[in-house]
């Protein structure tokens, strides 16, 4: 993951968009699900995952998951081919965002 080196906070840009840990043509980009999709309500928690501006996955953090695993990733359908895993459980968003560019990147 892109990170401050002082703060060791990730890359923020406009929109409380994260650069995701990702090298190549595209990066990944984790924007609020309430700026990336204006309709609907939307927790603080709920992300989209962008790819060339296009929504290819979610972050966020759900009450039914594994304990002490609150954060679910997926790619989304029609992203997902030739990928694996497509989804998971992670104890941080930032573990989650490590885990979908690995699967992204087909590591």
């Amino acid at each position: 993951m892109d990170q401050d080196q002082e703060s060791g906070e990730p890359d923020r840009e406009a929109g409380g968009q994260r650069r995701l840990a990702i090298t190549g043509p595209a990066p990944l980009i984790l924007k609020r699900a309430s700026a990336s999709r204006p309709s609907g309500e939307w927790k603080d928690d709920d992300y989209d995952v962008l790819a060339d501006g296009t929504v290819v996955g979610r972050i966020m953090k759900v009450n039914a998951a594994p304990e002490g695993m609150p954060w679910f990733w997926t790619l989304i359908y029609g992203h997902h081919y030739d990928r694996t895993p497509m989804h998971g459980h992670e104890a941080t968003r930032e573990a989650a965002m490590a885990a979908f560019a690995k699967s992204w990147r087909r590591e």
